[in-house]
């Protein structure tokens, strides 16, 4: 049987997610499964249960931005990761940011204010923006059929700490169409690394230690298998775990628990108020 809208939203209450919060989703709909209605009903789930906090989909435009396509029209570009957030970004009430690679949609509690300035941004993650600010709202991220090589939010968390060989040693130029008609130049920094070319799938290499801390849980929407991430603590865990060598997630292959363990594992603990086991 297929899922329907009230089976979906019994499904992040029973995740412990409350009608407030503050999520970034990413998400596969294949993963997701069945679902009476299909991905819009997954979109009418999401954004009837978050209705008093503040949804966000990632609608990012990487793939295509270049000198041979450089200008970002936020009402008309689509976006690279998703058939739900090309959906989501055309809906009544949702706001997209006007990052021209990394932007970012959202609907609900002041969603303009959140997204606001992101054209000021010459990186793709940049301390102080949309990503970065999670921890200041005390967001969450769902991870919803998709591991953390799709969490851009660990992005932000190495812009913050400056891990070295991150980004591009040049900028490229990029034109972003603004409400009022004009263009904005901007001069924008792309992820690279000579190491590893898609950086984001060594992340997957911090899973352990987000489980182990309290920082991620397991959960359940539709068929995927989920992860649930609380920004601050992943915050935390990932500084202490790149504090002896901070570009460990690319330079070694596994990382050693003893990282997160022992005496950071009640660190955590003191930091956040966790229960002891």
């Amino acid at each position: 049987m297929p899922y329907t809208k009230q089976d979906l939203k019994q499904q992040l209450q029973e995740a412990g997610l409350k009608e407030t919060d503050t999520i970034l989703i990413h998400s596969s709909m294949k993963a997701i499964g069945e679902v009476e209605g299909g991905a819009d009903t997954v979109l009418d789930a999401w954004m009837e249960y978050f209705g008093k906090g503040l949804l966000l989909l990632p609608t990012h435009t990487w793939a295509q931005m270049s000198p041979e396509h450089p200008v970002y029209d936020p009402e008309r570009e689509e976006s690279c990761v998703g058939l739900l957030t090309n959906l989501f970004r055309k809906r009544p009430g949702v706001v997209r940011s006007l990052h021209p690679t990394h932007s970012m949609a959202a609907f609900g509690r002041e969603a303009a204010d959140y997204v606001e300035g992101e054209e000021n941004c010459n990186t793709p993650c940049t301390p102080g923006g949309c990503y970065d600010r999670l921890r200041q709202v005390k967001g969450k991220v769902l991870l919803a059929g998709v591991g953390h090589e799709r969490n851009t939010f660990i992005h932000s968390v190495e812009e913050v700490l400056n891990v070295p060989n991150r980004l591009t040693d040049k900028p490229v130029e990029l034109w972003v169409s603004m409400p009022d008609g004009s263009r904005k130049l901007v001069y924008m920094r792309k992820h690279y690394n000579v190491m590893q070319p898609h950086i984001s799938e060594d992340f997957v290499k911090l899973e352990q230690a987000f489980y182990d801390t309290g920082a991620a849980e397991q959960v359940k929407f539709g068929d995927a298998d989920c992860i649930l991430c609380d920004a601050c603590k992943v915050f935390e865990v990932t500084r202490q775990v790149l504090a002896p060598n901070p570009e460990c997630l690319v330079t070694e292959a596994v990382i050693p628990p003893e990282r997160w363990r022992h005496d950071w594992k009640c660190e955590i603990k003191r930091l956040f108020s966790l229960p002891e086991n």
